[in-house]
C-alpha cells in the first residue's frame, strides 16, 4: 500500500494521468493545429453539406466530437469483450497502442480527411483502454470498503492529467520551434511528441507493474447483457442503468460552459484568464475532494453522497446563468466588488459544481463497482463511462442551442438535469455497503 492505496491502483492512475495529459494536449493542438493552414481543408469551407454550411470552426469540432462519440459508443462492446476474455491489460496496452501511433502519426497527414481517421483512430484506443483499466481498478480493491478510495485515487490522478494538459500543451507551442540533435522540431510536432509520450509512459507502467487479477472459470459465463429495467422489482429501472443516466446529465452541465466562451467573457467583462480560471475549478475541486469523499462513501454508504451531490449540482449550475444579471446589484451594495463581483460568483458557482461532481463521480462508480458481478467490472463500469463521454460531447451542442434563449436557458436547463437525476437517484437506487441502513432494510427479513 502506499498512501494508503493498493499499489496496481495507484499505477494504474499514474497510467491514465499520463495518457489524460496526452490526450488533453491535443484538444487544444488539434484546432490550432488545423486552423494554422497545415491541414488542408480546400474545397471543404463554404461547402453545403445535408444543407449545412461547412466552416472551419465546425471542421475542428467534428474532429474533437468525433473522438468522443467512437470512444463512448465502443466502451460498451470492449467493456463486454474484456469480461468474456478476462485480459484487462491486453485491452489496456491495445488501446494506449492505437492512441499513441495515431498521436505520432499526426506530423505526417496534411490532409483534412486524414487528420478526421487519424483522430477516429485515437478514438477507438479510448474505447479499448477506459473499460478496462476502470475495471482492473474495481477489481483491485479487496472488499467494497476500499471501492470508493480505489476510485477517488484514480479519478484524482487522471483529472490531474486532463486539466493541467492545456496549460502545457500552450507553453509547449509557444515555445517552438526546438532545436534538436535531427532538426528544428516545430510546436505542434513537440506537442505531438509529448502526447506520444504520454501513451508510452502509460504503456510501459502497465506493462511492467500490472497483471490481470485471477477469475473463476464461471466468471466468463455469466449474463452480460445491459439492463435499462430492475428484474428483482424492488424499483422501475436498473440502478446501473440509472446510475448512469445521472452520470450523463452530471457530465452535461461539466460541458456547457466551455462553449460559450465569448458570451460569459463580454458579459462579466473579464479576460481569458479569468474565464480558463473559471473553467478549471470544476477540475480543481474535483482533484481536492475526490480522495476524501471516495474514501468516506466507502464508511458512510454511496447514496448519501450521491443525494447530495445531486442537490448541490442542482443550484450551482444554475446560478452561473444569473451571475450577469446579479453582478451590478452586487456592486452596488458594496462598491469594493466594482468589477470583480461577476467573475467572483462565477468562480464560485464553478467550484460549488466542482464539489457536486466530485460528490457524485467516484461513489457512483463505487456502487456500479458493488453491483457488479463477478468478471462483469467492464460491462457495468462502462455504462457510466459511456454515459460520461456522451455527456462531455452532448453539452457544448445543448449549450450553443439553448443560448438563443437566453443566456440562462442552457444553466437552467443543467440545473433541470441534476434535479432529475436527484429524483432518480432516491427513488430507483438502493445503498450497496452491507450494514447500512438502507441496505439492511432492503433485505427480506424472515419471520
Amino acid at each position: 500500500m502506499v498512501l494508503g492505496t493498493d499499489r496496481r491502483v495507484l499505477t494504474l492512475a499514474l497510467a491514465r494521468m499520463a495518457d489524460a495529459l496526452g490526450n488533453s494536449f491535443l484538444i487544444i493542438v488539434l484546432p490550432l493545429y488545423i486552423e494554422s493552414g497545415q491541414v488542408d481543408v480546400t474545397g471543404l469551407v463554404g461547402r453545403s453539406v445535408l444543407g449545412i454550411e461547412l466552416t472551419l470552426p465546425l471542421l475542428v469540432g467534428l474532429v474533437l466530437s468525433l473522438f468522443g462519440f467512437l470512444n463512448s459508443f465502443g466502451q460498451p462492446i470492449t467493456g463486454r469483450l474484456s469480461d468474456r476474455t478476462g485480459q484487462r491489460r491486453a485491452f489496456v496496452l491495445v488501446g494506449l497502442a492505437l492512441f499513441g501511433v495515431a498521436s505520432a502519426a499526426y506530423p505526417f497527414v496534411s490532409g483534412y480527411a486524414a487528420v478526421l481517421a487519424t483522430r477516429a483512430l485515437q478514438g477507438l484506443g479510448a474505447a479499448f483502454t477506459i473499460p478496462a483499466t476502470v475495471a482492473l481498478v474495481n477489481e483491485f480493491a479487496a472488499d467494497d470498503a476500499e471501492r470508493g478510495g480505489n476510485f477517488g485515487v484514480f479519478n484524482t490522478f487522471r483529472l490531474v492529467g486532463f486539466g493541467f494538459g492545456p496549460i502545457v500543451a500552450g507553453l509547449v507551442i509557444e515555445g517552438g520551434p526546438y532545436a534538436t540533435p535531427l532538426g528544428g522540431l516545430t510546436g505542434f510536432n513537440a506537442a505531438f511528441a509529448v502526447a506520444v509520450l504520454g501513451a508510452a509512459v502509460s504503456f510501459a507502467l502497465v506493462s511492467l507493474l500490472i497483471e490481470d487479477p485471477e477469475r473463476t472459470a464461471a466468471a466468463a459465463s455469466d449474463d452480460l447483457s445491459f439492463r435499462v429495467f430492475d428484474r428483482s422489482g424492488r424499483g422501475a429501472f436498473d440502478p446501473v442503468f440509472v446510475l448512469g443516466v445521472g452520470t450523463l446529465f452530471m457530465a452535461v452541465t461539466i460541458a456547457l460552459f466551455a462553449t460559450l466562451q465569448d458570451t460569459i467573457t463580454t458579459r462579466l467583462g473579464e479576460g481569458e484568464f479569468l474565464f480558463s480560471v473559471q473553467f478549471a475549478a470544476v477540475v480543481i475541486a474535483n482533484v481536492l475532494f475526490q480522495v476524501p469523499i471516495g474514501r468516506a462513501s466507502d464508511r458512510y454508504g454511496r447514496k448519501p453522497f450521491l443525494l447530495a451531490g445531486f442537490a448541490l449540482l442542482a443550484p450551482s449550475v444554475a446560478l452561473q446563468g444569473y451571475v450577469p444579471a446579479l453582478a451590478p446589484g452586487i456592486e452596488r451594495a458594496i462598491p469594493a466588488l466594482d468589477g470583480v463581483a461577476g467573475p467572483g460568483l462565477m468562480l464560485a458557482a464553478r467550484l460549488l459544481q466542482g464539489v457536486s461532481v466530485a460528490l457524485v463521480f467516484a461513489p457512483a462508480l463505487a456502487l456500479a463497482g458493488d453491483l457488479a458481478g463477478e468478471g462483469r467490472s467492464g460491462t457495468t463500469l462502462s455504462v457510466l463511462t459511456t454515459a460520461f463521454g456522451l455527456g462531455i460531447a452532448i453539452g457544448p451542442l445543448a449549450s450553443g442551442f439553448l443560448v438563443r434563449f437566453g443566456f440562462p436557458t442552457p444553466f437552467v436547463v443543467g440545473g433541470a438535469l441534476a434535479l432529475a437525476g436527484l429524483a432518480l437517484t432516491y427513488s430507483q437506487v438502493e445503498e450497496s455497503l452491507p450494514g447500512s441502513e438502507a441496505r439492511r432494510d432492503a433485505v427480506p427479513q424472515d419471520d
